[in-house]
């Protein structure tokens, strides 16, 4: 989690994977969108275009509407491709609500390392540690792949993780201001960790729960959580 000047705005962010409040459905329709410049681990650069749908306003003295939804188009380097990757920060099973660490490529193969946004999210994606949700693209979609399969060389986060400072949701981010955005989060949001961490901050953190099939989740004692779910949990290439 990110401390100083942006740490509201990111526990705004998580807080998706546990609330969208009665406000949250208010003022559909607001969007920013902006471009992302991406230092690659060999030392190329790409310009990625990256876009935020939001909500209303999750509290009455909120000063940042939630996220809803978000998009992302980047280029295939050496190839005149584009390939898109897109998320739903409504609650699970209703949307992934994954946060973007990292783009990189393997040859020209598309990975994306990914984290949970939020309590509900966190479980809903079987409670990861490390805290990761990691993608390939294989030419038609992504498809889920483990830590073990998601290349050694794409280490450091190269975006813009969560939501950036508001006075950088138009034009450029340059790779300068990415870092500087970044600057402050958890080790695990700035590099990807490949053991298992068992102290400081993280979503690890989080209460266990598990979704009950009738439209909520709860702990395995049996207990609640206080929003429920209305859709059944998604898969993904045959994982719930």
């Amino acid at each position: 989690m990110k401390y100083g000047k942006r740490l509201g705005v990111l526990v705004a962010f998580m807080v998706l994977g546990t609330s969208l409040n009665a406000f949250g459905f208010l003022g559909f329709g607001n969007s920013a969108s902006w471009k992302e410049e991406v230092l690659l681990h060999d030392g190329r650069k790409i310009v990625v275009e990256r876009s935020q749908t939001f909500g209303g306003y999750p509290t009455l003295d909120s000063h940042e509407r939630v996220i809803l939804k978000e998009k992302w188009v980047f280029p295939v380097p050496g190839t005149g491709k584009k390939v898109t990757w897109e998320t739903d920060h409504r609650n699970p099973p209703q949307g992934e609500s994954l946060m973007l660490v990292l783009v990189g490529f393997f040859g020209d193969i598309p990975y994306i390392a990914t984290t949970p946004a939020g309590c509900i999210a966190y479980n809903y994606w079987k409670r990861p540690n490390p805290p990761y949700v990691f993608f390939k693209y294989d030419g038609n979609e992504w498809r889920q792949i483990s830590l073990a399969e998601f290349p050694l060389m794409l280490k450091e986060s190269n975006v813009a993780v969560g939501r950036p400072d508001s006075n950088h949701r138009t034009g450029l981010l340059t790779v300068e201001t990415i870092k500087e955005e970044n600057r402050n989060l958890e080790p695990y949001l700035r590099q990807i960790i490949r053991e298992p961490i068992t102290k400081d901050d993280g979503p690890w953190r989080y209460p266990e729960m598990e979704y009950d099939g009738k439209g909520g989740w709860r702990s395995p004692g049996g207990a609640k959580a206080p929003h429920p779910i209305t859709r059944p949990p998604i898969s993904t290439d045959g994982q719930n």
